[in-house]
């Protein structure tokens, strides 16, 4: 456990037992995540290469009788009440993750019930390392050890991803929930989001995962997320199969000319971005630091040229990373238009990359970045502290 996790555990369990007067019984986690290749891959029926990293959100808690939860964040410093049985949508912000995790608990005839309590994460939020499907994991957590539920890792995941899809209004795929769900530590976790089947691969000795936040922020509700599952729904329906993932790059160079500029670019990074995470699975596991650094280097040029989900600050985040010798590759992850870049760095070279690559950044943007060397951590936990 990193020290800024075991503070902010810590922190909700202090905050409980001084609010509520009694200690928790209950203290649930649920880890954000850095995806190392594979973005927008997913809700295309794809492949992704993510990891669940060691920072979470927090949520200490303890059953009550009346089957309302009341859970105070101290990140938002405030308190939010809700039946979750009524099915009832609140006016939106954090909690709307909870109360629609308890929806869809409920939906598809698990038992929901009541419960105190304080949360408080370390995953920074609108950087790109998934705060929401960790604030979702953590309470499904939650609701699992109040409620006796058990806990299946694929089958949470899907329940937190139609949360999100159907209750806060975001299409996002499954590779969020389920590798904060189903993370292994020491490794990655290359996912077929298609079966949801997973291999774990373990991260070669002697490297580090470095996660490079802008300092720049997105949404995805209202963003022009929505607008590139349309358009790669839109390509599939061209090819005549059921998504992207069925289409190989043989096939999409034969029959590209089908498909309109804008559409052809969508697509043509879909394509790409599945043979590149598959590969790229294959090198990890091999050791080869060298084509896995070149495969990241190419998802970003695709990332950034073809489905036009960068921005400026991204890309000299990349560029910047990439200029250190210690660096083998760097990339935007996540959704895009802000938020974060990951490097895949000589273990060795790691204090000495955060320093160049945060003042060169800060030099040319005029931006402080923050700088997050993470260890692959596993997925969600509960346990009785």
């Amino acid at each position: 456990m990193s020290a800024s996790a075991g503070g902010a555990r810590d922190r909700v369990l202090r905050e409980f037992a001084s609010r509520h007067g009694a200690p928790a019984i209950f203290v649930a986690r649920g880890p954000g995540r850095v995806n190392l290749i594979g973005d927008h891959t997913d809700y295309n029926d794809g492949f992704v290469l993510p990891m669940a990293i060691d920072r979470a959100v927090w949520i200490a808690l303890r059953p009550r009788r009346d089957g309302r939860v009341s859970v105070h964040s101290l990140d938002f410093g405030e308190t939010r009440e809700f039946d979750p049985a009524s099915g009832t949508r609140g006016d939106g912000g954090w909690v709307e993750y909870v109360r629609g995790v308890a929806w869809a608990l409920r939906d598809s005839g698990r038992a929901v019930c009541g419960w105190d309590g304080v949360t408080m994460g370390d995953v920074p939020v609108g950087a790109g390392l998934s705060s929401s499907a960790a604030l979702e994991l953590a309470s499904a957590r939650a609701f699992s050890a109040s409620c006796g539920l058990a806990w299946e890792p694929s089958a949470m995941a899907l329940l937190a991803q139609r949360a999100e899809n159907e209750w806060v209004g975001v299409n996002c795929g499954i590779m969020d929930q389920l590798i904060s769900a189903a993370g292994e530590a020491g490794h990655a976790m290359l996912i077929d989001c298609r079966t949801l089947e997973t291999r774990a691969v373990p991260l070669p000795a002697g490297t580090a995962v470095v996660v490079l936040d802008t300092a720049t922020r997105r949404g995805l509700v209202g963003t022009a997320y929505n607008e590139r599952r349309t358009q790669c729904e839109t390509a599939a329906a061209v090819f005549g199969v059921t998504a992207l993932r069925d289409v190989d790059v043989e096939t999409f160079a034969r029959r590209a000319p089908e498909l309109d500029a804008v559409t052809c670019r969508r697509a043509r990074h879909v394509i790409t971005e599945n043979a590149r995470v598959q590969d790229a699975a294959t090198a990890l596991a091999a050791g080869d630091v060298h084509t896995v650094g070149r495969l990241m280097t190419a998802s970003h040029a695709s990332l950034r040229d073809d489905f036009e989900v960068s921005r400026d600050e991204l890309d000299i985040m990349a560029d910047v990373a990439e200029a250190h010798s210690g660096c083998y590759g760097a990339r935007m992850t996540g959704a895009g238009f802000g938020g974060c870049a990951v490097a895949l760095v000589d273990g060795a070279a790691t204090a000495d990359f955060s320093r160049a690559v945060a003042s060169e950044y800060e030099k040319t943007t005029g931006l402080r970045p923050s700088i997050y060397v993470c260890a692959a951590a596993e997925g969600a936990s509960v346990e009785e502290p």
